[in-house]
């Protein structure tokens, strides 16, 4: 029954929404390639990667940025950067310079690579998968721009050339034509092109590319919601290039609004406490964009539209169409409208209560891994609800794929249900290594339980928690499972928080 309070009490303390007061922590790795070695110099890149590190730090990032880095240099630095990422709410990469496509993957080159064959590529360039590797444990929000649209074009027998469009004498490109492949990032992650795939990317007549000019002009804008922001730029790139270069953006934000740039305060992000609240911020203008882009299909922005529409303290408050909104985001497909839909559906909001098409939305978002709906289903199965039995050992498979994904209140309750032996072939270490996922995510209840209670946790799970601390460099005593002040200096390091 110990086990089960514990359990509970954190639940019902994970379960409200998290506020834009949490932590505001957004950092940025900015790299350009201009000077290579052995293949053709680019032009703006130098510039472009120079006005974006300060167009980002105006804003509130914290940058680190790198001109014509060689392949050990990038190694190293995107291993720093994917650590620190793991305690930022937002993590950005941009990279301006020489992209090839080899076999349906992306590579961005460093300066000193001698390439000649695709195997050369692939030895020697950093792939786009190891960028969405740096940015991938942020903790809201994780972006890869690449300024580098380009591909191979003469199969394994690699020349790059400076090449110019066959419309324009004065606009070269940042390598061969034909652009790079197609992204496929996980949610929650998006990555934007210069230009399409299969489009190749414009290095400028002027100082910057036309797609860096156009990202810093509209990072500053105040209050722009950040799909709308991409979006515009978009629009922009394309008016100034006279339709020769189209951005594109792949992957799927979630559906909590975020601006790189606040109303009053540069940096922040003027973001209310819950997500209803925060879409109602929006101003009219981009509401009339989200309008348009759902009827174009966009599911995030019917979600947002269905958000507004669940905010009782606004003007727009109108359960009925949030259901509209909502259920049409679910019918294609998107798993947090399916999950906001089955929630609606089992608080009879917005619509008649329905409890077996509420499960039915659940175990449907939960199909595609959405993190949300799969604790949810933990406590369904657990307390037993909307019909089904009680069933905690098939409730804890729920929770531990919930934590795997890094679900961090799943994270927490996990590594509670094994520090109190429920869990048949889990123990201590693999305790303590949810407890440090968890604070590695931001779980601020988290952080204050084990700041404030740590003994609710066994001696073994403690000494294994300062294990993890030390291993990862945040901790340098004994290992004695007791929680004194280097112990607790060394769990808020953890978190995040420097002294």
């Amino acid at each position: 029954m110990a086990g089960f309070l514990k359990f509970l009490a954190i639940s019902l303390c994970l379960v409200l929404p998290q506020t834009a007061a949490a932590a505001r922590d957004r950092i940025a790795l900015v790299v350009g390639m201009a000077n290579y070695q052995f293949l053709p110099p680019l032009q703006n890149t130098h510039n472009d990667a120079n006005g974006m590190a300060q167009t980002l730090e105006g804003i509130g990032f914290d940058v680190t940025l790198s001109l014509d880095a060689t392949a050990l240099e990038m190694t190293q630095l995107l291993d720093d950067f994917a650590f620190r990422s793991e305690v930022a709410d937002l993590a950005l990469i941009y990279f301006a310079g020489h992209g090839i496509e080899v076999q349906g993957e992306n590579f961005l080159i460093p300066v000193d690579a001698n390439v000649t064959s695709n195997r050369d590529v692939q030895r020697q360039s950093a792939s786009l998968k190891q960028l969405l590797d740096a940015v991938d444990r942020a903790r809201k929000m994780r972006i890869v721009i690449l300024d580098s649209c380009r591909d191979n074009p003469l199969g394994d027998n690699i020349v790059l050339e400076a090449s110019t469009q066959a419309e324009t004498t004065t606009n070269e490109t940042r390598g061969g034509g034909g652009g790079m492949a197609a992204a496929d990032p996980d949610r929650g992650t998006l990555v934007a092109f210069a230009a399409r795939d299969g489009q190749v990317a414009l290095d400028g007549t002027g100082t910057n590319s036309p797609y860096a000019q156009a990202l810093m002009q509209k990072m500053v804008q105040p209050s722009l919601e950040i799909s709308l922001m991409f979006r515009q730029v978009r629009d922009l790139v394309l008016q100034n290039t006279g339709n020769l270069q189209e951005p594109h953006t792949y992957g799927s934000l979630t559906g909590v609004p975020f601006y790189l740039t606040g109303a009053s305060v540069a940096g922040s992000e003027a973001l209310p406490a819950g997500t209803s609240e925060a879409w109602s911020a929006l101003k009219p203008d981009q509401e009339e964009q989200l309008l348009a882009l759902a009827e174009l299909g966009d599911t995030r922005s019917m979600l947002g539209l269905a958000y507004m529409r669940l905010n009782p303290n606004a003007g727009r408050f109108d359960p009925a169409a949030a259901v509209a909104f909502l259920q049409r985001a679910a019918d294609a497909g998107a798993p947090e409208a399916q999950f906001e839909l089955a929630k609606l559906y089992e608080r009879g909001t917005g619509v008649a209560t329905d409890p077996q098409k509420a499960l039915q939305l659940y175990q449907a978002a939960a199909r595609q891994n959405f993190a949300d709906a799969i604790n949810d289903l933990g406590f369904l199965h657990h307390q037993g609800g909307l019909g089904l039995p009680a069933n905690p050992q098939k409730a804890y498979g729920f929770f531990q794929r919930a934590a795997e994904l890094r679900h961090p209140q799943a994270q927490f309750n996990f590594a509670a249900l094994i520090d109190d032996g429920l869990v048949p072939g889990k123990g201590s270490e693999d305790a303590a290594q949810f407890l440090y996922a968890a604070l590695r995510s931001g779980s601020s209840d988290v952080l204050d339980l084990l700041s404030e209670r740590p003994n609710m946790f066994t001696t073994d799970t403690r000494r294994a928690l300062q294990k993890q601390l030390q291993a990862h460099q945040f901790y340098e005593g004994s290992i004695d499972g007791d929680f004194g002040p280097g112990t607790q200096r060394g769990i808020r390091r953890a978190y995040g928080l420097e002294e």
